[in-house]
């Protein structure tokens, strides 16, 4: 087996075998596992090459990742097997454990801060959105049992903020109603959330 390389865009490698491209890695990785073009490698060296490569894929994908929002881990696990195999993914993820940047009770506590507060989401959403996210289901469970989530206050800033110009209209009140019961919210939640507005508590 014969080894060779070209250089592509900015600081990309492209690595070749026998004139047939295999896979592509960057400028500093290649200065520190250099072949020179035309050197012949075993099986085993171009195994190891190829293992090391999707190492380093695999902990630069999960840096790029983290570094746009948290994940839970099956989340960051289901993106990096898009593109490298389950054994260098799986050992990238433990050192994004080991490191502290996954942490699937921690990402699950803000999550449901994040959805409750600041989305305005009901209980039943959250609970189906942080299972969509990959969080475990016994994570899910403690947390949301853990956490006062208010679907009364969230129901009336939703009506300020989205809905009150829709109740002025032909049966505004049943269609908002309904809007908010398809984002999980219970009619008692709902009756409550219009009963306090209408005593002003909120005005």
């Amino acid at each position: 087996m014969k080894i060779s390389h070209t250089k592509g865009r900015g600081k990309k490698i492209h690595i070749f075998v026998d004139d047939e491209y295999t896979i592509t890695t960057d400028i500093d990785f290649w200065a520190e596992h250099f072949f020179k073009d035309g050197q012949e490698i075993t099986e085993e060296q171009w195994q190891e090459l190829c293992n090391v490569i999707y190492y380093k894929k695999a902990i630069d994908k999960c840096y790029d990742l983290l570094s746009r929002r948290d994940h839970s881990v099956k989340e960051l696990k289901t993106k990096l097997l898009r593109t490298v195999d389950e054994e260098n993914a799986d050992r990238a993820i433990e050192k994004m454990i080991d490191y502290g940047y996954l942490d699937d009770e921690k990402y699950a506590k803000n999550l449901v801060k994040y959805l409750s507060e600041t989305k305005r989401m009901s209980k039943n959403h959250i609970k189906q959105e942080m299972y969509k996210r990959g969080v475990p289901n016994d994570i899910i469970a403690y947390t949301l049992e853990d956490t006062e989530i208010d679907n009364v206050s969230a129901v009336v800033d939703l009506i300020f903020t989205k809905y009150r110009n829709k109740l002025d209209a032909q049966d505004g009140n049943k269609k908002v109603i309904a809007a908010l019961m398809r984002k999980g919210f219970s009619y008692s939640d709902i009756r409550e959330a219009f009963e306090r507005i209408e005593n002003e508590e909120y005005n």
